[in-house]
């Protein structure tokens, strides 16, 4: 065989890997409560979510949370609502975090690249008198990702207070720092994020230009 058609073998060991992974969802599927999860959930054995928060918890069909992903719920919450919920098709990217006092809730198909934030909340610091690691969380808001939103690289997106919504289809750049809402069809970069690019339905094509974060308080 010549070296341009050799295909190299996976390692043998990645079905340790592979094994553990698979009985961790079957695990976490069966015994973890839940207030539902759908078939075909995959979860990395190295996920950091804890049984007790499942129950605020929602999961639909063909949820991926990757490697290291953590799933966080600081406070006890105080309805039987899910706090965080993620929708069909879902797929969370290797070293994500993501940490609800209120609610976040994922449509179908959003996906993440590695190390994203999503927090609906932040350390309180008001008080200069008392360290900030005693000082809790603030009350936050609510996040909401509409369907087939792409997450990118090491963003970040946090609601200090009302709700967040990242419209349908929207990409959110590497990096980038999202702390107001945003339209449908957009695609936003940068430290405070800014619309680059916006699908213009009249025109049938995206097209380049820069439209005030102040517009997206229009979105419902």
């Amino acid at each position: 065989m010549s070296p341009s058609t050799y295909i190299p073998r996976e390692d043998p060991l990645s079905w340790i890997v592979r094994i553990a992974n698979k009985f961790r969802s079957l695990w976490m599927q069966r015994t973890y409560p839940f207030i539902s999860v759908g078939g075909d959930f995959c979860v990395h054995y190295s996920c950091d979510l804890k049984r007790s928060i499942a129950p605020y918890i929602k999961i639909g069909d063909s949820v991926l949370l990757d490697r290291d992903v953590w799933v966080n719920i600081p406070v006890a919450p105080e309805s039987d609502e899910p706090v965080i919920q993620f929708d069909e098709g879902c797929k969370v990217g290797r070293r994500c975090v993501i940490s609800a006092r209120n609610r976040i809730h994922f449509e179908r198909n959003v996906i993440f690249a590695p190390s994203v934030l999503v927090m609906d909340h932040n350390h309180a610091f008001e008080d200069v008198k008392v360290p900030i690691k005693d000082q809790g969380v603030t009350n936050g808001g609510t996040i909401r990702i509409e369907e087939g939103c792409w997450i990118g690289f090491g963003a970040a997106i946090v609601c200090g207070k009302g709700e967040l919504v990242i419209g349908s289809n929207s990409v959110i750049g590497a990096n980038a720092v999202v702390s107001r809402s945003i339209p449908p069809n957009s695609v936003v970069t940068g430290n405070p994020a800014r619309v680059v690019k916006q699908f213009d339905p009249a025109k049938g094509e995206w097209v380049l230009g820069s439209r005030a974060l102040a517009q997206a308080t229009s979105v419902p």
